[in-house]
């Protein structure tokens, strides 16, 4: 039972399957199967929690590593499902199978942090990706725009690009070392032999997992994919995907190389460019969620901050700022989804007076964007905070301070939304009906935020802890 998560996913997704196959398939039947077994999920994911084991002739570990993943996952797959379940941006035939890949999507995610062998972590990656491939066609086009079907193809078209460099990547790395268990290929390499050609196929493959966080310069997608997606998907995009990507790098930056200093160098440079391009571009935007596409990619690069120091503290405080950045964004597009009236795409001037329309609403997404801009006493801030002294931690100077000035920059396009929310009035703007379940979620990952903002120390140890366990 070690893997009850992922076999509660398969059996939701063949329930799903049935469903779709009816000759008029139940949206409402569709709905209630996706959120009964998003929330079994969650339920599997804390009771296999301290499960430990090694499956599929070593190619699958379930351990303390891979659980806190399952369970971040399985919680937010959770809300994800209350808040969106709806499903207003989506074509009324096809909502049946759209819940059904959303679920294919989690599963190839929940399998991918548990894979250590190069074969299992490609088809897991694929399984999570070309489920979610799908999901953006599926907008429904009765406002007559088809900007849906030009994201897709962006969005397939860079992912099978990364794709391709990572596969190549693996081969070389299998070459190299004459097998494809990560523990095995770490053992090898930490004989120092073959260098130069080892660090050309860690960088390939982690062209892979940067183009899954949305590091510079494979962010092109990020924007026009939120933008082109309906509101349901673009939070899946934005939320649980960063999981599955920040757990692969982990693994993958474990490995010892002689290069250290190389990679962090990389990393710093790839770090700020991501923070200003994304922070910068943000300034401009008009379409909310453009503008949080463009904040991911600046959030991206402070997660590769956490990283620089390449141990175990600077792991755990990565898996603490990503776990934050979900919820922090699950806040956010909770708001989007339930004031959109039909499913559309949101200005910032949308917002305006929302505290008068929906004080709960507004309230959420002021707790959102303030933990996002790294505002006391949310996650976001205490994130940044342990981010930044692990840099300097690891003598980057030069890089923590333009990573302040980034946390400036984003005060501006983040406060404005609150600004819109709480200062300006609503006007001709229609009233926001949100059902209680909606406001009740929306109070729950409030007090999340603010928890983990407050008393973040046990998390990160424990981040930490499981992290040390990879080495």
């Amino acid at each position: 039972m070690v893997i009850l998560p992922e076999l509660v996913l398969a059996a939701g997704a063949l329930a799903l399957f049935l469903v779709s196959l009816g000759k008029t398939p139940s949206a409402r039947t569709a709905k209630s199967v996706a959120v009964v077994f998003g929330l079994a999920t969650f339920a599997a994911a804390l009771f296999t929690f301290q499960s430990q084991d090694i499956l599929f002739y070593g190619a699958y570990a379930v351990d303390s590593y891979s659980q806190l993943f399952k369970a971040l996952i399985g919680f937010s797959l959770a809300l994800l499902l209350i808040f969106g379940q709806n499903l207003k941006g989506i074509r009324l035939d096809v909502r049946p199978e759209y819940y059904l890949f959303l679920l294919l999507s989690v599963l190839g995610l929940m399998m991918l942090v548990s894979s250590v062998e190069l074969i299992a972590i490609f088809i897991s990656l694929e399984l999570s990706s070309f489920a979610l491939y799908l999901l953006v066609p599926m907008r429904d086009d009765r406002t007559g725009s088809r900007v849906q079907m030009e994201a897709g193809i962006k969005y397939i078209l860079f992912g099978v690009m990364a794709t391709g460099f990572m596969l190549y990547g693996m081969s070389l790395l299998y070459g190299l070392t004459g097998t494809t268990y990560l523990k095995e290929i770490v053992a090898f390499l930490a004989k120092g032999s073959l260098q130069p050609t080892v660090l050309v196929a860690v960088l390939l493959v982690l062209i892979g997992f940067f183009y899954k966080l949305a590091v510079f310069p494979l962010h092109f997608w990020v924007p026009d994919v939120y933008q082109g997606a309906s509101n349901e998907t673009a939070g899946f995009i934005a939320t649980l995907p960063k999981f599955g990507a920040v757990a692969l790098l982990i693994r993958f930056l474990s490995v010892p190389t002689n290069h250290v200093q190389f990679l962090t160098e990389l990393m710093a440079v790839l770090a700020l460019c991501s923070m200003f391009y994304g922070n910068l571009s943000a300034l401009v935007q008009k379409d909310i969620k453009r503008m949080l596409g463009f904040s991911g990619i600046a959030h991206a690069g402070f997660v590769l901050l956490g990283l620089l120091a390449l141990d175990h503290d600077g792991y755990g405080v990565a898996i603490y700022y990503i776990a934050g950045y979900v919820l922090m964004n699950l806040a956010c597009f909770l708001v989007i989804s339930n004031v959109s009236q039909a499913g559309e795409n949101l200005r910032i001037e949308d917002f305006n007076g929302l505290y008068k329309r929906q004080p709960v609403l507004a309230f959420v997404l002021a707790v959102g964007l303030f933990g996002l801009a790294g505002i006391p006493p949310f996650v976001g801030f205490m994130g940044k905070f342990m981010i930044l002294t692990s840099a300097l931690r690891a003598e980057h100077l030069v890089v923590v301070c333009l990573a302040a000035i980034n946390t400036a920059i984003a005060l501006y396009y983040y406060l404005s939304v609150v600004k819109a929310a709480y200062t300006a009035e609503p006007g001709e703007l229609p009233q926001v009906e949100a059902h209680p379940v909606i406001q009740l979620t929306g109070v729950v990952l409030v007090l999340v935020i603010i928890l983990l903002g407050a008393l973040p120390a046990r998390f990160i140890d424990f981040a930490s802890s499981v992290a040390q366990t990879l080495h």
